[in-house]
């Protein structure tokens, strides 16, 4: 017996190569410039973040590094023993102002109603 089955599009996941064949489409340039440009870019900002620096970009957000502070974890194989864990850098980001009312606007996701087997 067949039921009828609403499905969902699962979200697209945006790569590097996806970004560059649009822009490309979008500006007429040739896919290997807007590669340099895209890879340049990326470079920029992973060597700012990797000096500590800040990185801002209007209308997108706001990269920075910030340093999360020791602490004392637990093994969840052997919960009795304390694992400490070290301080570390990461790189948070922090959308911007038109990124967050944009993002806003997805709706949240809802499990699918739960099927129950036929008796």
């Amino acid at each position: 017996m067949l039921t009828d089955v609403t499905l969902t599009p699962l979200p697209m996941t945006l790569t590097k190569r996806d970004l560059v064949i649009r822009i490309s489409e979008e500006t007429g340039l040739i896919q290997q410039q807007v590669l340099t440009v895209v890879q340049k870019t990326l470079d920029y900002i992973a060597d700012s973040l990797a000096k500590g620096d800040k990185v801002e970009l209007r209308n997108f957000g706001v990269f920075e590094v910030k340093v999360r502070k020791a602490r004392i974890g637990r093994n969840p194989n052997a919960p009795a023993t304390d694992v400490p864990i070290p301080e570390r850098s990461v790189v948070k980001f922090k959308p911007g102002k038109e990124m967050r009312g944009e993002v806003i606007k997805i709706p949240p996701k809802t499990p699918p109603p739960q099927t129950q087997p036929a008796p």
